[in-house]
């Protein structure tokens, strides 16, 4: 599972919208989110971390991959 460091991520929408992206571009993935730490977890059998990555970015967030 990767853990993203989300700063920019603060409110239900903000988690929705993130969900929303993730799943879109991988049906099967399944997340973790920790509103009030910032922190997304997924766990995606068909999406490398940079493309989660770019995944976040273009859903409009500043996303930073945070060590395993």
């Amino acid at each position: 599972m990767s853990q993203f460091l989300v700063p920019d991520m603060t409110c239900g929408h903000c988690v929705k919208a993130i969900t929303a992206a993730v799943t879109a571009a991988d049906p099967t993935a399944t997340l973790q989110i920790d509103l009030p730490s910032h922190v997304v977890s997924v766990s995606s059998q068909t999406l490398s971390d940079d493309a989660l990555l770019e995944t976040l970015r273009e859903a409009g967030y500043s996303p930073t991959l945070q060590a395993a």
